[in-house]
């Protein structure tokens, strides 16, 4: 099993983003576009310092699905998961990302 990674790129906008990888490959947390590389890496700073349960919010989407956001303190969304079959999924899911996003190692790659 691979180790938990964010990675940085740079999508087709020419934005910086991250996204946290699990030591299965599977992609589960990503982030939002930022500006600045600076910014995007004050943005995995700022997951590894909300790894709180409370700090995630599980949402269900118009499709009957559920995903989660992170949230800063402030409020402000750093992150967003995939869809998941079920709100059970989705905890399943938060849980996943407090234990990858505390070691995970940052790797800047291709979108």
């Amino acid at each position: 099993m691979a180790k938990p990674r964010f990675e940085l790129y740079t999508d087709k906008a020419g934005e910086f983003r991250f996204r946290l990888v699990a030591g299965n490959n599977e992609p589960i947390l990503a982030s939002e576009g930022y500006t600045t590389k600076a910014a995007c890496q004050n943005g995995i700073e700022s997951v590894k310092k909300n790894l709180s349960p409370d700090q995630f919010e599980i949402k269900e989407a118009k499709n009957g699905k559920f995903h989660f956001v992170l949230k800063a303190k402030n409020h402000q969304v750093i992150g967003t998961s995939q869809l998941y079959a079920s709100k059970d999924g989705a905890k399943g899911g938060t849980d996943a990302v407090i234990r990858a996003a505390k070691d995970a190692e940052v790797v800047e790659t291709e979108a």
